[in-house]
């Protein structure tokens, strides 16, 4: 059995491995993975584009230097890992979002963009102020 051909993978299984994944990460870099400041960063790089002396004034940036790290390639690599494994095992589909989201808030599409778009903010908020 071809474990990279299934279509999901048991929840337990995957979990374990992200948990072993993120002690060798602290065992061997001493930092943990995450995706918040990532995104913060990659707003500045954009925002940086458009007004440079700007962002190098702004004390969260000067703290926070804007830059391409490590953390900032884990995070493309898991949109691109996702791709892959879905392409791999056959379930790739587009869908702008999952058919679950329609049965629960309805055929509104709007409406379900809108939801969608302030859940992830407020999941934001919440990392953030959790210091990622």
């Amino acid at each position: 059995m071809n474990v990279f051909k299934l279509n999901s993978w048991s929840p337990y299984v995957a979990g374990g491995m992200v948990g072993i994944l993120i002690c060798l990460s602290v065992l061997i870099t001493g930092k943990y993975f995450g995706a918040s400041t990532t995104f913060v960063r990659s707003a500045g790089l954009i925002e940086k584009v458009f007004a440079s002396e700007r962002v190098e004034k702004m004390d969260y940036f000067v703290q926070k230097k804007v830059r391409i790290d490590w953390q900032w390639m884990f995070v493309v690599g898991v949109f691109f890992g996702s791709l892959l494994s879905s392409r791999i095992s056959g379930d790739y589909r587009k869908a702008a979002l999952p058919p679950m989201w329609e049965t629960r808030f309805g055929p509104n599409r709007a409406k379900r963009w809108v939801i969608a778009f302030v859940g992830g903010i407020i999941a934001m908020f919440g990392a953030r102020m959790a210091g990622g």
